[in-house]
């Protein structure tokens, strides 16, 4: 190694961050994976306890965005690395970035942890399979595509598709501000997301299926060219999906009927030689 580069301090390029990027979701993937086999009980699947729900929810989080957000990633770092004097440097900054957007998704958990709970404890029956179940849960989907053309969704998705435009107008220096960035835009994807969100809890959070469904949407509309215009498409299909599940889910393909799967407990991993 020249002896002018070894006292360089370690630079990524705009493509390799991408592509360590990448390699984390390809990494969560695999987790998400292995971690929610044989938990899918379809809609109304229990989320067991707060400390493990959380886990896999921020494993599946960036599973599912960081793909999505790799175009805003990238211009975040380069902008870091000409802005100089790098306070934090390009790498420092753009590692904040992503921990304030995954920690913007995980107060989104928390609060969807605490709707659920609170709804099974005063509100059983909406839950129940065997009672309104079906009608709730082909609503929620059915809201979601309502929500797919509300004015929030289009502005949430054009602040997503437009990268240079949040850093030019909403740059903030040093380590508080890249990670108040990251906080920032990820406020902007939940708005984005929350109907397809609200939808993937419906039809079953643990599903890998459907979250790997719902991740193909949020990245084609993202960043995909004319993703913008798939809005309408994918609202007319969620409520076509909705309108199924409250008449006759057992007609859904993918859906797993709550009591026709075996269910595993959620609080904990069962021990490896218990799974023998």
């Amino acid at each position: 190694m020249p002896a002018a580069a070894a006292g360089r301090p370690l630079r990524l390029s705009p493509v390799l961050t991408v592509a360590a990027l990448l390699g984390v979701a390809l990494v969560t993937w695999i987790v998400t994976i292995e971690r929610m086999r044989g938990m899918d009980e379809g809609p109304g699947t229990d989320l067991g306890g707060l400390g493990w729900f959380i886990g896999v929810w921020v494993t599946m989080t960036a599973a599912m965005m960081l793909p999505s957000t790799a175009p805003m990633v990238m211009v975040v770092r380069t902008a870091s690395a000409q802005r100089g004097r790098g306070r934090p440097a390009a790498p420092a900054a753009t590692a904040l970035f992503v921990a304030g957007y995954l920690a913007a998704w995980t107060a989104y958990g928390l609060a969807a942890y605490g709707a659920f709970r609170a709804l099974a404890a005063h509100h059983p029956g909406l839950l129940a399979w065997d009672r309104e179940g079906p009608v709730a849960a082909g609503a929620a989907v059915a809201a979601a595509g309502a929500y797919q053309l509300t004015p929030l969704k289009r502005a949430c998705l054009r602040h997503c598709r437009t990268p240079l435009h949040f850093v030019m107008h909403r740059w903030r220096q040093g380590t508080a501000g890249a990670f108040a960035m990251g906080l920032e835009h990820g406020a902007w994807c939940l708005g984005c997301c929350l109907g397809l969100m609200l939808a993937l809890f419906a039809v079953g959070v643990m599903s890998v299926a459907w979250m790997a469904v719902v991740a193909v949407v949020i990245f084609a509309e993202k960043v995909l060219p004319g993703g913008a215009r798939l809005t309408a498409p994918v609202a007319v299909c969620l409520v076509a999906l909705g309108a199924l599940i409250a008449v006759t889910p057992g007609r859904v393909p993918g859906l797993t009927e709550p009591g026709t799967a075996p269910g595993m407990s959620m609080e904990r991993p069962a021990p490896a030689s218990s799974m023998r």
